[in-house]
């Protein structure tokens, strides 16, 4: 081979070689750059999110904090609808039933009287904690073991009183409306409010003769309870 030929040979080589040589460099750098290009997204977004559990674990937390937030919300309302029961007074309130006395949400008490020819005076105030309705109707008094009923002293019905704290009821009993002699002697009467009333009570009196007994309406003041004939 001439020394042209050998020269020109070589040269071309040399120029091959180089370009590989350049071509492999810029491989080799541009899998590093998207090599460090990779690991810094990596790195910002395990920043951002430590890791994909913990990112499902903080979701199922907000789920459930949610569900336990209605179920606080259904508690309460329910707590309000037994608060609020009663009768539905049509505006969207509801106002407490009040009940209707019995004899045993009363306490009782009972005195003598001589005005009118003398009578009994019965006092009713409702127990410690107890609102409830006296009805407009007579008190039932009975008397002895046959349970004579006292009938009515007045010829209309009162109105119906509620009792609660303080207040207190009056009705007048005279045991003897007729003026001939003879009778029951009795010591005690049996007050229930109405007929229908599961537990009635026994209050002593004292001695009493019992012959055609009266009874007034239940009223809120004690002078308006005199049984006159």
């Amino acid at each position: 081979m001439s020394g042209n030929r050998r020269k020109a040979f070589l040269v071309s080589a040399v120029l091959v070689g180089g370009a590989m040589l350049m071509t492999a460099c810029q491989d080799t750098d541009k899998a590093a750059d998207t090599g460090a290009s990779q690991g810094s997204s990596s790195a910002s977004a395990d920043a951002a999110t430590p890791s994909g559990s913990s990112a499902a674990g903080g979701g199922q937390g907000t789920g459930k904090g949610s569900g336990t937030a209605g179920k606080g919300s259904g508690a309460t309302g329910g707590t309000e609808d037994g608060a609020g029961s009663g009768a539905d007074t049509g505006n969207g309130k509801r106002e407490p039933v009040q009940q209707s006395c019995g004899a045993n949400d009363i306490s009782w008490n009972t005195r003598s009287e001589t005005q009118a020819g003398g009578y009994i005076l019965i006092s009713a105030k409702a127990k410690p904690g107890i609102t409830c309705i006296l009805p407009a109707a007579l008190p039932t008094v009975a008397f002895g073991s046959d349970g004579t009923e006292a009938g009515p002293a007045e010829q209309a019905v009162g109105e119906q009183i509620t009792l609660s704290g303080n207040t207190t009821a009056y009705a007048g009993v005279n045991p003897k409306s007729t003026n001939a002699d003879g009778g029951k002697e009795l010591d005690s009467i049996i007050v229930a409010v109405g007929n229908d009333d599961p537990e009635p009570v026994s209050l002593k009196v004292g001695s009493i003769t019992v012959d055609k007994p009266v009874v007034t309406n239940w009223h809120t003041s004690a002078t308006d309870a005199v049984p006159f004939s």
